[in-house]
């Protein structure tokens, strides 16, 4: 259409805070709020509804000067790989405002700013074809994020806030340092197609494959750079938590999709065991953490961990079912976790407590609640019908082709996924009752469950008929491969 499709869906977030920030009354606030994602995400769908899947090629192509004297380019695209995540980002964005609707009620205004300023930088990490313009997407989020922890918050969210910024921080850091050195050893550009196609020697690929590792592990977070995880989802209100688990985590694997992979192949392929390694000790640390748990938000937060690290194994085990598996999971774990974190976040809403043993007789005090809460919880232990369960399933036979004995500690991970999970839903819905004689709850509302239907639709959809999303994720995860193996030959 020669529009500047990608620009509208990156700034449009942008336009909607300016104008909150003329806007008196907070009903206004949030009903702007809310158009305004609503309208990103109807661009969205329109870029998938003209997204060519027959093609690796970057598609809706934008690129204008911006800092010519250093070749800094304002560049953006999408290719199958990113695609998914620019459409989840923002159906997200629109669950946030539904989700913090009641439960933000001071400072409406500069919530709903800061939400839409999160949302903008988000949507140009996925869409950025410049590097430099990559590191100002990055780095940015961290200021909205930490302002929507530590100022709406609980009790720790300062601490939380302070933890989530330095760590991401030091990371961004090294991040930035392998942007420099890559700058100067590709070639003088920034341009990320550019530096995919050069060719550096194996002792430069090795160092910025680690500087690129630390600062994308603390995202993701593998162990042993994960402790930030935790207190920020607990602190976080629960806009902040669909965020982190929906989006913010998937960065991290993000960067290794587009930098690691195409960029320092050789490395990628030498390390890729040590990396398959810390994804299986992810899977099954996360999995005993959860386990331990009698905090909702916290066991799904450390279900986080256990399930990002199959998207890592998935990515590293350099095979087309493994990445095919690997990027479905991160939209899979966007969805299920997400939702299962705007559940914690409804019923907390009802109760002010998050402890599992303040729960039970959940199913016959809210039964449309507990019934929607089966099936993000069923989906997040990947079950037969799920989305979680294509996912994983490809994830698990492209680990177990890469490594025998990583695949086997991988089903130990999914083994103890079903543990916690069926565990905390037992306590919750069919405990002895606890809810309706200790706390008085009403079930869900129009309101919250116009946030959980997508939602709902995509844990059925993904499980049911994955082929149009692996369909969008199919020719750009083949190219990738054959750039990996191409040049991935070791030192």
């Amino acid at each position: 259409m020669g529009l500047p499709l990608l620009s509208f869906i990156i700034f449009t977030p942008v336009a909607g805070a300016a104008v909150l920030m003329f806007l008196r009354g907070d009903d206004a606030v949030r009903w702007t709020a809310l158009g305004v994602t609503i309208l990103d995400l109807a661009l969205c769908i329109a870029m998938l509804a003209g997204f060519d899947t027959t093609t690796h090629e970057m598609q809706f192509t934008e690129k204008r000067p911006w800092v010519p004297a250093l070749g800094i380019t304002y560049a953006l695209g999408i290719d199958g790989i990113s695609a998914l995540f620019v459409f989840l980002t923002a159906l997200l964005g629109s669950i946030c405002v539904l989700a913090s609707w009641v439960a933000i009620d001071r400072k409406v205004k500069a919530f709903m700013v800061s939400l839409l300023s999160m949302q903008a930088l988000m949507l140009g990490v996925f869409c950025a074809l410049d590097l430099f313009l990559f590191y100002v997407f990055f780095e940015a989020m961290l200021i909205p994020m930490f302002l929507i922890i530590g100022v709406w918050g609980g009790e720790g969210r300062i601490y939380a806030a302070f933890k989530f910024f330095l760590y991401t921080l030091a990371g961004s850091l090294l991040f930035l340092i392998g942007v420099i050195v890559l700058y100067f050893n590709g070639g003088e550009t920034f341009d990320i197609l550019a530096l995919t196609a050069q060719d550096l020697p194996f002792p430069v690929q090795s160092w910025l494959f680690f500087a690129f590792l630390i600062a994308f592990a603390v995202k993701v977070p593998m162990f042993p750079v994960h402790t930030w995880l935790p207190d920020a989802h607990v602190e976080a209100p629960t806009a902040g938590s669909i965020i982190l688990a929906g989006v913010l985590l998937k960065m991290g694997a993000y960067g290794f999709l587009r930098f690691s992979l195409p960029m320092l192949p050789e490395a990628s392929v030498y390390y890729s065991t040590l990396m398959l390694s810390l994804s299986a000790l992810a899977i099954v640390y996360g999995g005993l953490l959860a386990l331990a748990q009698d905090d909702l938000k916290k066991l799904v937060a450390y279900s986080s961990i256990s399930h990002m690290g199959f998207v890592t194994m998935g990515i590293f085990a350099l095979n087309l079912r493994g990445l095919q598996g690997g990027i479905l999971q991160m939209f899979n774990h966007g969805v299920t976790t997400g939702a299962l974190f705007l559940f914690v976040g409804l019923i907390y809403e009802r109760t002010h407590t998050r402890s599992i043993a303040d729960y039970g007789g959940l199913m016959k005090a809210a039964p449309v609640y507990t019934a929607f809460l089966a099936l993000f919880t069923l989906s997040s232990m990947a079950l037969p019908g799920t989305n979680s369960f294509v996912g994983e399933l490809l994830v698990l036979s492209g680990g177990f082709a890469a490594n025998l004995a990583i695949g086997a500690a991988a089903v130990l991970g999914a083994l103890l996924g079903a543990a916690y999970l069926l565990g905390m839903y037992r306590k919750v819905a069919l405990g002895p009752a606890s809810v309706g004689v200790r706390f008085k709850i009403r079930d869900v509302n129009a309101r919250e469950l116009a946030a959980t239907l997508p939602l709902a639709v995509l844990v059925l959809w993904v499980g049911l008929y994955p082929k149009p999303f692996l369909g969008i994720i199919d020719v750009s995860v083949k190219h990738l491969l054959a750039q990996v193996h191409d040049k991935g030959s070791g030192p």
